[in-house]
């Protein structure tokens, strides 16, 4: 794993959470495409700046990629229900605790759920370096037109999970 101190404003540093997380992670649930990589990474950037656990004003969003429980929720209902050996893959990563709450304190499973939520879309992965397409995915995909993410600010976060 190539180490670089990152002063970006950033909670952690991006290559620790790219390389040290997201990448493992994905790839012992066999998810680990490059576009993957750098679209969860650059979603944790984007979402909570890789610092914040829990959604600011209250809301339900929880962990580094601030999925909201509802979602986490139907992911294991309708999708990984019917995909039993991706769901026993991510058992294997799980802790004692509630699903839920795992998405704030077991950064591996988080990051697989964020990916399983995008591996849910219709939608073809983008290119792994491109950053701009990998915001726009976000927006549509995971954030969607509902939410506040704004794909053209946030393309440099992709672009920093990209370089990472």
């Amino acid at each position: 794993m190539k180490t670089m101190l990152i002063t970006n404003g950033y909670g952690l540093d991006i290559s620790h959470i790219k390389n040290g997380v997201v990448s493992p992670a994905l790839k012992a649930v066999g998810l680990d495409e490059g576009a993957a990589i750098n679209l969860v990474t650059g979603t944790a950037i984007a979402e909570s700046h890789c610092r914040y656990l829990y959604q600011f004003g209250g809301g339900p969003a929880l962990g580094l990629w601030q999925m909201e429980p509802d979602t986490h929720k139907d992911i294991w209902v309708n999708f990984l229900y019917y995909h039993k050996d991706l769901a026993a893959k991510i058992n294997f990563l799980m802790t004692a605790q509630d699903r839920k709450q795992q998405l704030v304190t077991n950064l591996a499973y988080a990051a697989v759920m964020c990916r399983i939520l995008y591996l849910r879309s219709s939608l073809a992965l983008p290119n792994a370096a491109d950053a701009k397409a990998l915001s726009l995915y976000h927006k549509q995909v995971y954030n969607t037109a509902q939410g506040k993410a704004d794909p053209e600010r946030n393309v440099q976060f992709f672009a920093d999970a990209i370089a990472a």
